[in-house]
């Protein structure tokens, strides 16, 4: 999701045609590749000719339900567009580009979901036609319902949301009617692996968790909750369900919240770094966060737990600095590809140790244990790519992805990342 949404910010910062279509029966077009045989439907019986036993059949094309068939519909549908000079993106294999000297026309595709946009309205008709008579599609006209993630269009932006699925999850576990809350985690609430009681049905927590997770594709406000409770999905215990449970009370008054991408023209790139050192009680890691914005616009965001126990807090601070350039790299990549040029990327971080170490190759007793992987930020850093600057704790974007904020501030984070309702759009709101 994280390409469709960087696609969407420069396209509405581009003021690009935006439109979608799905392919019917998708699956079905796919050649097979190899020997494949399917046991007689049901109800369907052919009279054997020898006495070996029961028949099968053997496939020629793809059906749903095969491992392969979403392999083989990628097959199809690449060499369909690279017979029209498209080329996939190294970055993002579903990302599909043809670039000219003054036009660009580029198509993202997630299994028979298909967005297409670009400069060239000339040639987004023609491949529409052309993908018609090839697969069969039926043209949705602009972008509105994708992926589960509906679009908003207002004057001075789109807003991404999930209000439907969020309505969805209230009444799948009677929380429709609940009181709502203005934080999604209780204050100062300390989760443990290992707690007093166990859930008697732990497949109702991880059902819960699941579909929250998917919610994050467009709440960043809930991710930090979201991977503390996906911690304990072996063996959930009544706190962390009383945990979940509290989450769905705060949406119950956010349900409409998303992600908001403005329409100005600015494409600059910029990313906030940090780390809450040993957060986590039962194994002492440390988490990750980092955000990343585009012209203002959120994009990418991180909150996870690091793989290994960090000795320091400068230590942590300089794992969560690679993963974020990590992606930042990958950012930089897929700008080059839909036409954005980025000289350079400033990362924000509130730790000048750990700013100090990136900028300085030599190694001591202190980071000589520090994996190579994390002097990525050193090789960027030469390179251009990144340019570290400190900012203050006041300032730090990323507070809301490893801290359970009191209700002012978290609220007020969250407008300066763009995470609103409908209702703090100007301009009106509409769907084409």
């Amino acid at each position: 999701m994280s390409t469709i949404k960087t696609v969407v910010a420069v396209v509405v910062k581009k003021y690009w045609p935006l439109f979608q279509f799905d392919v019917n029966n998708t699956f079905l077009y796919g050649d097979l590749d190899e020997e494949v045989f399917m046991r007689l439907p049901p109800g369907y019986s052919v009279t054997p000719l020898f006495s070996y036993g029961q028949l099968v059949c053997r496939l020629h094309k793809s059906l749903y339900g095969l491992r392969q068939a979403s392999r083989q519909w990628y097959a199809m549908l690449s060499q369909a567009l690279s017979s029209r000079g498209y080329h996939h993106s190294l970055n993002d294999y579903s990302l599909f580009t043809r670039v000219s000297r003054d036009s660009i026309v580029v198509l993202a595709d997630y299994m028979d979901y298909i967005i297409l946009t670009g400069t060239n309205s000339a040639e987004i008709s023609s491949l529409k036609s052309f993908l018609d008579a090839q697969f069969k599609i039926k043209d949705l006209g602009s972008l509105s319902y994708f992926l589960g993630i509906e679009v908003l269009y207002s004057d001075s932006g789109v807003l991404l949301h999930q209000k439907k699925f969020g309505h969805y999850l209230l009444l799948e576990f009677h929380c429709s009617d609940i009181a709502s809350v203005v934080c999604p985690l209780p204050l100062n609430a300390k989760l443990k692996a290992k707690e007093d009681t166990h859930l008697p049905k732990p497949e109702v927590y991880r059902s819960l968790v699941g579909n929250l997770n998917f919610l994050t594709n467009t709440r960043p406000d809930i991710t930090f909750v979201v991977q503390h409770l996906s911690q304990f999905m072996q063996s959930p215990c009544l706190p962390h369900l009383e945990a979940a449970l509290h989450l769905l009370k705060y949406l119950q008054g956010t349900a409409d919240f998303g992600i908001f991408f403005n329409n100005s023209p600015n494409l600059f790139v910029a990313a906030y770094c940090d780390s809450d050192w040993v957060a986590c009680p039962d194994t002492r890691k440390s988490v990750t966060r980092f955000c990343v914005l585009l012209g203002g616009s959120l994009v990418g965001w991180k909150s996870k737990k690091q793989l290994v126990v960090s000795i320091s807090s400068v230590e942590a601070e300089y794992r969560a600095m690679s993963k974020v350039v990590g992606k930042l790299t990958c950012l930089h990549r897929l700008l080059l590809d839909l036409g954005v040029s980025c000289p350079y990327v400033p990362l924000f971080c509130d730790s000048h140790a750990a700013i100090h170490i990136a900028k300085n190759p030599v190694f001591h007793e202190r980071t000589k244990h520090i994996e190579l992987d994390c002097h990525l930020v050193r090789a960027k850093l030469v390179e251009g790519l990144i340019h570290l600057l400190h900012t203050s704790s006041s300032t730090q974007l990323t507070d809301i992805f490893t801290e359970d904020l009191v209700g002012a501030a978290h609220h007020d984070l969250l407008f300066k990342l763009g995470v609103f309702s409908p209702s703090n759009l100007k301009g009106g709101i509409g769907i084409t």
